[in-house]
């Protein structure tokens, strides 16, 4: 089970703080600017032939985020988000599909690449993995997503080691894997390739 209400913990962030990052609980846009510059660094220059799945899409920032720093956006954008709130935003901000999923247990449409920024982050360690491995296994590409890392313990906030998120790649089998995790402090930006980098 998550380690909070995520409807409660969401829905709170938004009445105070509008749709902005604050509003789906980033300390700071600045911060969650960098993580999203940090996730197109690890896509291919060149979006415009590939899906791109956001799993835990919230507002559709990443979205956005894309338009205003790639020459063209993705063939195709899929904003996926277990509650209601994030849902109805999303479709108005982003024009894109928007499917409302519990990422961890639904089946899950195809995409290229799979992406998660911070959704995983109130989820319990159980859960943390079926999220994984769910958006992997249903990537054709790969799957990049960043974690709060180390292992401090919190009552709220999911941390993982990198020894951690090593186990979980030879666990799937993944065939190549890059971590970045040096542009904030406790953080990790992770990407699962489902073939060798050079062939993608």
């Amino acid at each position: 089970m998550p380690r909070i209400n995520n409807e409660n913990f969401y829905s709170s962030a938004i009445e105070k703080h509008g749709t902005t990052a604050k509003g789906v609980n980033w300390h700071s846009q600045e911060s969650q600017k960098i993580r999203f510059a940090i996730i197109l660094d690890m896509l291919p220059d060149d979006l415009c032939p590939f899906t791109i799945a956001d799993a835990g899409c919230g507002f559709g920032d990443l979205y956005t985020y894309m338009l205003k720093k790639k020459k063209a956006p993705p063939n195709k954008y899929i904003g996926i988000d277990s509650l209601i709130d994030m849902y109805s935003i999303a479709s108005d901000k982003t024009g894109c599909e928007i499917i409302i999923a519990d990422i961890c247990k639904d089946t899950l449409p195809s995409a290229d690449y799979y992406i998660c920024s911070g959704a995983m982050n109130v989820l319990e360690s159980f859960e943390t993995h079926l999220f994984i491995r769910n958006c992997f296994l249903t990537c054709t590409k790969g799957f990049i997503f960043n974690v709060l890392h180390g292992n401090k313990k919190s009552e709220t906030y999911n941390y993982m080691t990198t020894e951690e998120i090593e186990q979980i790649a030879k666990d799937l089998g993944v065939s190549h894997i890059e971590l970045k995790d040096d542009y904030l402090e406790d953080d990790i930006t992770v990407i699962f390739y489902k073939a060798d980098k050079e062939i993608l």
